[in-house]
């Protein structure tokens, strides 16, 4: 099975001035747990829930009406392509130990997400349960 077979399709990027307070608004609408951020055509980071929570509430003087996606997001992006073997992409996300990876097309495009949830539905069981020990381990 190919990434592109599981994946979800047509996400969308915001950029790093992007206020957390919509960033927040577009998890709770799509009911979605990271937003990719985007520069210049280009991915530059990543802003999970749990990057509001701990970089940005947990932080002392923290302004959620004024903070923006550049002051929680995670910088530095791993992708995988849509023409991966699912397999491939699972390993890839173990060893990162990420619940979810941006998806390109040739073209360096981004085309998809492909998250815990895609893989739980589509991955063999086995490939599945040592992917999820991983991600759900301390680290």
């Amino acid at each position: 099975m190919k990434v592109r077979d599981a994946m979800h399709k047509g996400v969308d990027w915001v950029s790093p001035d992007t206020p957390i307070t919509e960033i927040a608004k577009l998890m709770r609408a799509h009911d979605i747990g990271c937003i990719p951020i985007g520069d210049d055509d280009q991915l530059i980071g990543m802003v999970t829930d749990r990057d509001i929570v701990c970089k940005g509430l947990a932080g002392n003087g923290f302004d959620a009406g004024r903070a923006k996606a550049r002051d929680v997001m995670t910088e530095g992006i791993h992708c995988c392509r849509e023409d991966d073997d699912l397999a491939k992409a699972v390993h890839h996300m173990e060893t990162l130990k990420v619940r979810r990876l941006p998806v390109i097309n040739k073209s360096k495009r981004m085309v998809g997400m492909i998250s815990l949830g895609d893989i739980s539905q589509f991955a063999p069981s086995d490939l599945t349960s040592g992917y999820v020990k991983s991600v759900a381990a301390h680290h």
